[in-house]
């Protein structure tokens, strides 16, 4: 019997699923709105929306907390400055999910997940930011 078992397995073991989900909380936090299935998409905002929390506690321990969950600084940092003092007055609700139709391979069902006062520039910002390092390093080399 599942008493007391929350959560969709998603086909996953357990490992897999908490690696799929810190790399899914990180590219929401930078991208601030990602594509993924419906199912996912459910099952991670309530991760991210934590996390936020945590980033507007913003002392050390619950820094250090969002990165053993997250495991990649950059997200953090952003979490912490600039995410968690956008949504200082707000209480919860941080996240929307839309529907988006279906995949074409497999008819799986997409949704959007999204900030709700997003920055709309920051998509695509970070790896923008990543190819122009990357073209620095190869005319300095």
């Amino acid at each position: 019997m599942r008493h007391q078992k929350a959560g969709r397995k998603l086909n996953r073991t357990a490992s897999h699923r908490k690696a799929m989900f810190a790399n899914m909380a990180a590219s929401l936090i930078t991208h601030e709105q990602i594509v993924t299935t419906l199912p996912k998409a459910k099952e991670i905002r309530p991760i991210v929306e934590r996390l936020v929390t945590l980033g507007k506690r913003g002392d050390l321990h619950a820094r250090r907390q969002a990165i053993s969950q997250i495991k990649d600084q950059d997200a953090v940092r952003k979490l912490f400055d600039a995410i968690a003092t956008r949504y200082a007055s707000r209480n919860g609700g941080y996240l929307r999910i839309m529907k988006a139709g279906f995949r074409q391979g497999d008819n799986a069902p997409l949704a959007v997940i999204e900030f709700v006062e997003r920055d709309v520039d920051a998509k695509g910002a970070a790896d923008k930011a990543r190819v122009a390092a990357e073209a620095e390093t190869a005319e300095a080399a």
